[in-house]
């Protein structure tokens, strides 16, 4: 067997964060023809560095396997276009951005947020790996190079003059197995007095409010600002500024610098931040140690409840097909024995099955023709825009259902 080692300090992983069990790639859905053929499923089992307290899980499958043919597309999600426009008016108001500098995204996507930058006028730049997704941004004139970031990417891009004034990471860290050539290349990318932005899922919300259904296997790290801080730091990067976002059940927006660039001074808000996860308890291991006894708890609950409304004779479907619902429902073992179906905006995932658990998905059209008693929104962290756009199942007394942090109706 091959060392399990963490990928940021090479220290060998023994501490057990939560046992998933046997999970397939939550990405990986399945169009009709492939629901007899074998499935690949993998240990979903996330582990604690007792030296950086980087949360991690080994690497099973390439990212070429992962991300090459990818199924999300941002511009589905309302609230997340907003989240886009927003935080596009903030760097250019806070940054001063203009036509004379260049802004690059890496994991861009479908071009949801470089978009905002090419309306204001701004030059642009995406790196997707994910073909079919690289594609849907070149449709709407958004220039993207279908690659990988690293290293070698980075190099050729800065051979070519295209070096960022504002380099961007949206959920993206947390998908890169070889952490340390990402974050390097970050550092070849960006220009002398240039600033980097990445947004990422905290890992001290993860823990608090039970968000267990965030790990899958294409998220091969999970963050603290603690551990975070020493990545960048090992690579030549400072932390100068850090904020608490709401997205996905609570992330962090790090800014980054060049150590070496003094122009901008470290706020307060990053030491105080560090110290409150020191309070927490995010440099104990005792603090990872009882997380997978609260699941396995949440689990039992979780079955109760649906098996309690399955034997009054209720009917049930999902909402959404996101990569954090097909966490929990392997997880839980729940399949068409509790959901019917579950509906999804996205074209892209309309016809197809649900990985492992072979519940078909729907358009949300589906929902008014079959009147369901109950809607469990998979994707909780969206639950207010969901609830808003489906708001009709009142008329016939549905009610909407979230699983995380706890079983609750809404």
């Amino acid at each position: 067997m091959k060392k399990r080692a963490c990928r940021f300090c090479d220290t060998r992983l023994n501490i057990s964060f939560v046992d998933l069990g046997m999970s397939p790639l939550s990405n990986a859905y399945l169009p009709p023809e492939k629901l007899q053929e074998k499935e690949n499923f993998y240990p979903l089992h996330a582990y604690v560095c007792e030296k950086c307290f980087l949360v991690q899980l080994e690497e099973f499958e390439t990212p070429e396997q992962i991300f090459g043919d990818y199924a999300y597309f941002s511009s589905y999600s309302e609230s997340w276009l907003k989240h886009a426009r927003d935080y596009t008016k903030h760097m250019i108001s806070r940054f001063a951005l203009s036509a004379q500098h260049q802004v690059v995204e890496i994991a861009s996507n479908d071009g949801y947020l470089l978009q905002y930058f090419k309306a204001a006028g701004i030059p642009i730049m995406g790196i997707e790996p994910a073909a079919n997704v690289a594609k849907a941004a070149q449709q709407k004139g958004i220039p993207t190079i279908v690659a990988f970031f690293g290293q070698q990417t980075a190099r050729a891009l800065a051979g070519e003059g295209k070096q960022a004034d504002l380099l961007i990471g949206n959920n993206v860290l947390a998908h890169v197995p070889d952490l340390l050539d990402f974050v390097s290349g970050m550092k070849i990318l960006l220009k002398p007095q240039g600033i980097i932005t990445m947004e990422f899922p905290h890992l001290l919300r993860l823990i608090q409010e039970n968000q267990f259904d965030t790990i899958y296997h294409e998220h091969f790290s999970y963050f603290s600002l603690t551990t975070v801080n020493k990545v960048f730091t090992a690579q030549g990067l400072t932390l100068f500024d850090v904020e608490e976002l709401p997205t996905h059940g609570g992330s962090l927006r790090i800014y980054a610098r060049h150590t070496e660039d003094r122009t901008k001074p470290v706020d307060l808000r990053v030491t105080k931040l560090l110290t409150r996860e020191e309070t927490a308890g995010i440099r104990q291991i005792r603090t990872y140690q009882t997380f997978g006894e609260q699941v396995k708890e949440t689990k039992r609950k979780i079955l109760k409840f649906l098996i309690r409304f399955k034997e009054e004779g209720r009917t049930i479907v999902g909402y959404g097909a996101p990569a954090k619902g097909n966490t929990l429902l392997n997880y839980c073992g729940i399949g068409t024995d509790f959901l019917d179906y579950t509906a999804d905006r996205s074209p892209f995932k309309q016809g197809l099955y649900l990985p492992g658990t072979h519940i078909p998905v729907e358009s949300p059209d589906k929902i008014r023709e079959t009147k369901p008693d109950y809607v469990i929104i998979l994707p909780w962290n969206l639950k207010d825009e969901v609830a808003e756009q489906m708001a009709y199942i009142r008329e016939w007394g549905g009610k909407f259902i979230v699983l995380i942090p706890k079983v609750t109706v809404i």
